[in-house]
């Protein structure tokens, strides 16, 4: 049986429980939308710069690695909320409306922070993996006319790109602590006291 203050509240409505399912289930639907999106557009540029440029390959997972993190983040929160639910006993709901809320919240901000993220993580990614290989490409071929060569074959000197590849990792740094801050105030949400029904129902 569900407990009223004396304003006519109800703490623990037999529904609480669904905002602690919602709150999981947008959690891990964001942050894996925004993986995606990061994944997606990272991996394009990857690959149209290995076309010329297949040394570079490796050293630029960088951002599909860093877009995929944000997928765990997501993860770790919606695990944590949805083990938090609990289901109702004999006795009543034991989930209040207040834990409820409080798990949609975290899951929202979990959830948002890694879309903005990983679409941050993808356009910075994307663009920056194709100016670091182009760069590379450049040098080489100043290389080779400077060594009277026929301008071929693989890129072994990026030279001053290295530059450049610096500064797109730390835009990507930045842009994956976009969701690393939502991950964080998510866990400090989820951890706080929440009101027990199990006292409100004696």
């Amino acid at each position: 049986m569900a407990n009223e203050s004396g304003s006519g509240f109800e703490d623990c409505p037999s529904w609480a429980p669904a905002l602690g399912f919602l709150g999981a289930g947008a959690c891990i639907i964001l942050a894996n939308w925004g993986a995606a999106w990061g994944t997606w557009k990272s991996g394009i540029g990857l690959c149209q710069m290995g076309v010329n440029h297949p040394n570079g390959i490796i050293k630029n997972l960088v951002a599909i690695i860093m877009a995929g993190v944000l997928g765990i983040y997501g993860l770790i929160v919606a695990i944590i909320i949805s083990g938090g639910v609990t289901s109702p006993t004999a006795d009543g709901n034991m989930y209040s409306q207040f834990t409820g809320w409080a798990h949609l919240a975290a899951g929202l901000c979990c959830g948002f922070s890694c879309l903005a993220a990983g679409a941050a993580t993808g356009v910075a990614g994307e663009v920056g993996i194709k100016a670091t290989g182009l760069r590379a490409e450049l040098n080489h071929a100043k290389s080779s006319r400077g060594m009277m060569g026929s301008g071929g074959g693989e890129i072994t000197d990026e030279g001053d790109a290295g530059r450049l590849y610096i500064g797109s990792v730390t835009i990507l740094s930045f842009s994956g602590a976009i969701g690393l801050y939502g991950f964080i105030i998510a866990l400090i949400i989820t951890s706080s006291d929440h009101y027990d029904c199990q006292y409100a129902n004696q």
